[in-house]
């Protein structure tokens, strides 16, 4: 539907001049279904919300924060999403639309007592294996205040270090699969298009590819929940890694360790428990300035470790110093009102019902 949705409004503005939106195409839906009949055979409800989620992508893109929207494929991972109409929950079992059994889940999470769902999303990855994610209203409760701060330097050959000193290690989750991963892929690029073997060969690579994945956000996961468990402000860096992942050189390695995601979570679960996340200006010179006494160096190589200030000569480890000016840069911008994420007492989020999986 999101594909027909996509090719009947490009379609219609090159040939005809003409915009169509969600209610254009609902309107269409009849004869589609009669032209169609195995439409019919599932519920109307995701088939409607696949036009609005594509009415969105067109939302975002003459807004400016999408590229054009791009027609899905049948081997990446598809959605179907049911509105509060179209799904039957008595708290402990899940009945879709035009279903008669319920959905035998593997719970990752108990939903909240007495929770309302607004919708449910029913998803299946790359790999074939499905989740549900079920959207309620829940009140988060603030943990309690703690009177620490830290400042965190993302790096490379340590994910993050912090100003209290601490190093958290890179785990390199793809470095680790990439020889599995290569031979995966070129027993997949020697198979026959179109054949059930190169379609094995696929689900293989696809299996790694989701190894890899797993396994860093669950670490991504435990380390973010723990720093803003210990910690009331945390500071961090405003990486453009979009534009760091140009770099040849560095791109495989910047892409493994997940430096966006991670910060991303950082930032919803500070909201979420009452924490206060900064985000220190990108050109700030963390690395090259002395956390003693300011001094800022003319340069400062990516080969340079450790390195002796030439006004106090105090000696400074790289990423352990720019963790302490990155602190410092940090509570003074939240002083002076400035990159200060806001606290929200109440947050609205997917409790995502998953075997084998923390992401919603």
């Amino acid at each position: 539907m999101y594909n027909w949705g996509l090719h009947t409004r490009s379609v219609a503005y090159r040939e005809r001049g003409e915009r169509l939106y969600y209610n254009d195409l609902a309107a269409m839906l009849p004869d589609l279904k009669k032209a169609y009949p195995w439409l019919g055979e599932v519920s109307s409800v995701p088939i409607q919300q696949s036009l609005r989620h594509l009415d969105k992508a067109f939302k975002h893109f003459f807004e400016g924060r999408a590229k054009y929207p791009t027609f899905k494929k049948k081997q990446n991972s598809q959605s179907a999403t049911y509105a509060s109409n179209a799904f039957k929950w008595d708290g402990a079992a899940l009945i879709l639309a035009k279903m008669n059994e319920p959905l035998d889940i593997h719970w990752h999470r108990v939903l909240p007592k007495d929770a309302k769902p607004s919708s449910v999303t029913v998803t299946k990855d790359c790999t074939n294996r499905y989740f549900v994610s079920i959207l309620v209203e829940d009140s988060i409760e603030h943990l309690p205040v703690v009177n620490k701060q830290v400042g965190l330097d993302l790096g490379i050959t340590s994910m993050v270090v912090l100003s209290t000193g601490e190093r958290v290690g890179n785990p390199k989750f793809f470095a680790k699969d990439e020889k599995r991963l290569a031979k995966a892929q070129r027993r997949h690029a020697k198979k026959k298009k179109g054949s059930k073997n190169r379609n094995k060969a696929r689900l293989k690579v696809a299996r790694i590819h989701v190894r890899i994945q797993d396994r860093r956000r669950d670490y991504q996961h435990k380390l973010s929940t723990r720093i803003v468990h210990e910690n009331q402000v945390i500071c961090v860096e405003s990486l453009t890694v979009k534009n760091m992942v140009k770099n040849p050189k560095l791109a495989k390695a910047i892409s493994d360790v997940g430096w966006g995601e991670f910060v991303r979570q950082l930032e919803y679960k500070s909201k979420w428990y009452g924490r206060t996340l900064v985000k220190i200006d990108r050109f700030y010179p963390s690395s090259k300035t002395c956390s003693a006494c300011q001094h800022v160096l003319d340069s400062l190589t990516l080969d340079i470790r450790e390195w002796v200030c030439p006004e106090c000569g105090t000696v400074h480890d790289r990423d352990t110093n720019a963790a302490c000016n990155i602190l410092a840069e940090g509570l003074s911008a939240n002083v002076c009102g400035g990159s200060v994420r806001p606290v929200r007492a109440n947050a609205r989020r997917a409790a995502p019902n998953e075997a084998g999986s923390s992401h919603s």
